[in-house]
């Protein structure tokens, strides 16, 4: 008995396991997840305000894109990873500026992720969903309450090789400009003296 293609397709689109990661996938950098003619607007760490809420680039919505980034953990075991949140640099949500909702992504990675370290560089893939989400993180401080403007959700993850000297919108507005680059060109670290780094 023939059964007409359609129907076969079907039935394979049934039969094969469900994953949140298509066949290919756009590469997409931190600027493109801000809205168009948006800024970063980095916030000191207080509760999101409600005044006006925050926009996001909707027109990746459901979109599979692969995005690198920091890994910063929200629920996890030993090693072992189970969602996470993804931002544009190091430090970002624990004692430093938290960056607006445009710039945190909340991830759910398919398979639970080994961690070797917090704000560990990784590439995720996946597909992307605009929506304002918080999430109450345990980090250095103490307890903190991030807002995601974007979730991935049955994600892969794999560690990655991050450069943050990669221009973006963000450049120059950096609250971290001073981690990346301690001694702007021309300057040097004050060293005086009789100091105790100094050789007698």
């Amino acid at each position: 008995m023939n059964m007409p293609i359609w129907l076969s397709a079907a039935i394979l689109a049934t039969l094969l396991p469900a994953s949140g990661v298509a066949a290919e996938s756009l590469r997409v950098g931190w600027s493109d997840l801000l809205p168009a003619g948006g800024s970063p607007g980095w916030r000191k760490m207080s509760p999101a305000s409600t005044a006006t809420p925050p926009a996001l680039a909707t027109e990746l919505g459901g979109k599979t894109v692969e995005l690198s980034g920091y890994l910063l953990p929200a629920d996890r075991e030993g090693e072992l990873v189970y969602s996470f949140m993804l931002v544009p640099r190091r430090g970002a949500c624990s004692h430093m500026t938290q960056p607006p909702p445009a710039q945190i992504v909340r991830v759910v990675p398919e398979r639970p992720y080994r961690l070797s370290m917090n704000y560990e560089p990784v590439s995720v893939t996946g597909r992307l969903t605009p929506g304002l989400e918080k999430t109450q993180l345990f980090i250095l401080d103490g307890p903190a309450v991030v807002e995601s403007g974007y979730t991935i959700r049955l994600a892969q993850v794999a560690p990655a090789a991050i450069s943050d000297a990669t221009p973006s919108r963000a450049e120059g507005r950096s609250p971290w400009s001073f981690i990346d680059n301690p001694h702007p060109a021309g300057t040097q670290a004050a060293d005086p003296a009789g100091s105790l780094s100094s050789t007698r």
